[in-house]
């Protein structure tokens, strides 16, 4: 209750979380304006009763856009993948951004720029491919002729959308509250929960109540254990995204003359330090398929050989049904977030800063031996992390196969969901917490 306060009395604070709200308000409006020359109506129903295909995951990650193949259809997915490929690059790849990111604030400002390039490249690929594998399985169809000029058409305006959807963001970091980015997916998942709860009380309560005691009774139980269930993953991937490894280190400074003084901090290794990233990297590459065969034509975009590549179904192997899908979307992920994690948390540049500052970790030699044993350790964490976003990742997967929900695989407890809303939750408390404290540290030297 003393931070409700504390926030109502800050009006920097205040004006922070309107001006997010209203963006927010904003990008919901174009989420519900469809594309015009689009009939999506089978979309929304598909999406709404099959909730663990591709095209869900980037409804996810676009905030809920893509359910209504609105103007912002594409969300913050073709942002994201730019800033991963450029900071890949950036890590002595391409030469010339290795450089630009050595160069400080001008540096930044020429990454970002081609970062904004990338985004409309990859925003037109994308648009294309979303538009020609949903159009191919018949979730759109066009009410406009169905020639290239449409297809011109309805491209320009996703891509559109989706550089003012990474305009807002940058909106929101800049004068709002949290990273701008996140806060619009977010916002997105928010707005599906009471749906997705309505819907299972509708399941278990509504429809058991006129058949007897015993099946009001049973719907009841299930439905309670559904939200305990809920309860239980949240609390589950809350001490996963707080949990960290403390390496302690020493930092040598001077003090007056030549006298040398220790100071004592840790450097902390989060158990999932890559975020949901992994995530994201996997469904770009289980999808690359079929927006590769979606640009030869309509038949190599329905062959059977792509069911491999989707997570949510069963190939017949030999007579053995196999999810080879969820198997390889598994394998990404897990060998995704060792390769982020390494990227987040680089070892031999962190050795090297320690060895220029001054820095070590006790009874540990700077230099290689520092760069040893922070890689052994990050490793040793992130195996924890790896398998707790596997498992995340797979649970509403592996409910939906095994029929747990029936028809209605939109109720599957979606963990991925989970971590970006717990990870952004944490990530504004902080920067409120921030925003609060500065302002008490200003009104304490005020008073002085």
């Amino acid at each position: 209750m003393k931070k409700f306060i504390a926030i109502f009395k800050n009006k920097e604070v205040v004006n922070r979380i309107f001006f997010t709200i209203m963006i927010l308000f904003v990008f919901r409006i174009g989420c519900n304006i469809t594309t015009p020359g689009i009939d999506a109506s089978k979309l929304l129903d598909e999406l709404q009763n099959n909730s663990n295909n591709l095209l869900s995951l980037m409804n996810l990650l676009g905030g809920g856009a893509l359910q209504n193949f609105s103007i912002f259809a594409l969300g913050v997915s073709p942002y994201i993948t730019a800033q991963i490929i450029i900071q890949l690059l950036s890590m002595d790849v391409l030469p010339a951004l290795t450089e630009l990111n050595k160069q400080g604030q001008y540096g930044r400002k020429k990454i970002e720029m081609a970062t904004r390039y990338l985004t409309l490249m990859l925003a037109a690929v994308q648009a294309y491919g979303i538009l020609q594998t949903a159009k191919n399985t018949d979730w759109i169809s066009f009410t406009l002729n169905d020639n290239a000029l449409t297809y011109f058409y309805v491209i320009t305006i996703m891509v559109g959308g989706a550089m003012l959807v990474m305009w807002l963001g940058d909106q929101i970091t800049v004068k709002g509250v949290g990273n701008g980015i996140s806060v619009i997916i977010f916002a997105g998942i928010v707005a599906n929960l009471p749906s997705q709860i309505s819907s299972a009380f509708n399941l278990w309560v509504t429809t058991s109540l006129n058949n007897g005691s015993y099946e009001a009774t049973k719907g009841i139980f299930t439905f309670t254990a559904y939200i305990l269930a809920y309860c239980l993953i949240i609390a589950f991937v809350v001490f996963i995204e707080l949990s960290k490894r403390k390496i302690p280190v020493q930092h040598a400074t001077r003090s007056g003359g030549s006298e040398k003084l220790n100071k004592a901090s840790f450097l902390p290794i989060k158990v999932n330090s890559a975020g949901v990233i992994p995530v994201i990297f996997a469904s770009s590459i289980l999808m690359a398929p079929s927006v590769i065969a979606s640009f030869i034509s309509s038949d190599a975009a329905n062959a059977e050989w792509l069911k491999i590549f989707q997570y949510n179904q069963l190939v017949n192997t030999g007579g053995v049904m196999m999810p080879w899908g969820l198997i390889i979307y598994l394998i990404l992920v897990f060998a995704f977030t060792f390769f982020y994690s390494n990227l987040q948390i680089n070892p031999a540049s962190l050795a090297d800063n320690f060895q220029k500052n001054g820095s070590y970790i006790p009874g540990i030699r700077p230099g290689i031996e520092t760069e040893k044993y922070v890689k052994k350790v990050l490793n040793r964490v992130t195996l924890i992390g790896a398998c707790s976003l596997v498992f995340i990742s797979a649970l509403p997967v592996v409910m939906t196969l095994t029929g747990m929900f029936g028809d209605n695989s939109s109720l599957a407890l979606g963990g991925t969901g989970l971590i970006i809303v717990v990870g952004v939750a944490l990530e504004l408390n902080n920067q409120i917490n921030g925003l609060i404290a500065g302002k008490s540290y200003d009104e304490v030297i005020g008073g002085m």
